[in-house]
């Protein structure tokens, strides 16, 4: 799916301008904390990109995602965060990686480029093709925690912008993937350009060691989605989901992005 940030119903949701957020506040305040797995190899903080649109030119059903953020020390909305956000095309590629081929699993794409697996490091290690940057983006949370944005996700505190125009994120506090309902994801593959990928069979939810990862403390990773059309799925989905990040729990990385 293309991820675009902001919503323009055709059924019975409030009227919202694009980028504005359907679900203003967090619609679901269980505090548990959010689980950390794999950044996953195509992390480029270079390309990532402060904006609520990340679709650019890029083919699918359109998602319009709204991503709560609670503090897990108070159980309180996060205001001013940044959420980053990354995924894949619908035939598998991430911009900035193009020229690398998605039907190639990442050790047999390393051993292509004479690297080696046990010297990568996710966001540092460059080999990355290209300029491109689309579904890549990132925006700060509101005074309700909120922003309106398989996802990979980031949560970072304490960025700061530079006189170039880029950032500089301090601490990264969160890193997780989010995922959609195995009967859904059915029904987007079955649509065009989806279904034209077929060189790699998809990875379902029940033999995803990451989305396994993701449910550990009860957590829930799977977006709840609500289709703008119910029997027209290429019109839309709006999506919702409530991270719980633990500010404390800080990585030793320091990014800068465009």
């Amino acid at each position: 799916m293309k991820a675009l940030i902001g919503y323009q119903p055709t059924r019975n949701f409030p009227a919202k301008r694009l980028c504005l957020l359907v679900y203003e506040t967090i619609q679901n305040d269980t505090c548990v904390l959010s689980p950390e797995v794999t950044a996953g190899p195509y992390y480029w903080p270079h390309s990532q990109t402060l904006r609520q649109d990340m679709t650019e030119t890029q083919a699918g059903v359109p998602l319009w995602l709204d991503i709560g953020v609670l503090d897990m020390a108070t159980c309180k909305p996060l205001e001013g965060v940044m959420v980053d956000l990354w995924h894949c095309n619908a035939t598998g590629s991430y911009s900035s990686f193009t020229e690398l081929s998605p039907n190639t699993k990442f050790p047999g794409l390393l051993s292509e480029l004479g690297r080696d697996a046990s010297d990568f490091e996710v966001g540092t290690t460059d080999i990355h093709t290209d300029s491109e940057t689309w579904l890549r983006g990132m925006w700060p949370t509101d005074k309700h925690g909120m922003i309106s944005i398989h996802i990979h996700v980031q949560v970072h505190t304490d960025w700061t912008t530079q006189e170039n125009g880029t950032f500089v994120f301090e601490n990264n506090v969160s890193t997780g993937q989010l995922y959609f309902e195995e009967e859904l994801e059915e029904k987007i593959m079955a649509l065009q350009p989806y279904a034209s990928h077929t060189e790699v069979n998809r990875t379902r939810n029940d033999v995803d060691m990451e989305f396994s990862k993701g449910q550990k403390n009860g957590y829930n990773p799977v977006v709840s989605v609500v289709p703008v059309d119910d029997d027209d799925l290429t019109k839309g989905l709006v999506g919702y989901i409530t991270i719980g990040v633990d500010t404390t729990a800080i990585s030793d990385e320091r990014w800068s992005a465009a």
